[in-house]
């Protein structure tokens, strides 16, 4: 009887999981970001955080604690510093993470998990809203001079990008005489006429009259 209701247990808080990442993945993530690559390894992370701390408790005594040493490695191995992952990418990582851990313990109550559940979705829902700091963008800009005042630094990117919030300079090359900057900038706001073509007026064509002159006629005497 007890085995039998840890693994309705067990199930209900599996299906809790599988919801709230399945709302996180396709609900927020991939309508934003539209990177397919991720989204099996945010279910893959996500499920196998569930099968190890569900094994944890199931296993109990010293194989709990082999376990509790396993996922400490694997969590140690797992490396989110690759310049292809952003940041708003790795928050969706920890929070597959968490959601996983919190599902996956059997001793918290369900509705309890899902609470805690509901409430990092709504968090991640509004912290990655993209009406939120919607004209702030990043970018790496190569430019074919080293600036050593701030000033004019802070002016040739504002004409270039718009209104510069932040920057890190990655490289300065002396020899070639460039600069390679990671730029946090505020997209300029579109002017009214933008957008709209200019029209030149014709030219006006001048035409010639094709009529024949008249011979003078020579008067003989």
């Amino acid at each position: 009887m007890d085995s039998a209701e840890n693994l309705g247990q067990m199930a209900a808080h599996l299906g809790l999981d599988l919801v709230a990442v399945t709302l996180l993945t396709f609900g927020v993530f991939y309508p934003r970001h539209r990177r397919r690559e991720l989204v099996p390894a945010y279910l893959a992370l996500n499920v196998a955080l569930f099968a190890v701390v569900s094994a944890l408790a199931s296993a109990g005594g010293n194989g709990g604690l082999a376990l509790g040493f396993g996922l400490f490695g694997v969590l140690s191995i797992v490396r989110l510093r690759s310049d292809a992952v952003q940041h708003q990418e790795v928050a969706y990582y920890f929070i597959t993470l968490v959601l996983g851990l919190l599902c996956g313990l059997p001793g918290l109550d369900l509705p309890v998990a899902a609470g805690l559940a509901a409430v990092l979705l709504l968090v991640m829902y509004g912290a990655d809203h993209p009406r939120l700091f919607a004209g702030d963008r990043r970018a790496v800009v190569t430019l074919d001079a080293v600036y050593r005042e701030e000033t004019a630094l802070r002016a040739e990117l504002a004409r270039r990008l718009g209104e510069p919030l932040g920057w890190t300079v990655q490289e300065v090359d002396y020899v070639r005489d460039l600069m390679v900057l990671e730029v946090r900038f505020r997209q300029p706001e579109p002017s009214e006429r933008a957008g709209e073509f200019i029209r030149t007026a014709p030219r006006r064509r001048t035409t010639r009259s094709r009529t024949p002159a008249v011979p003078h006629q020579k008067e003989t005497v």
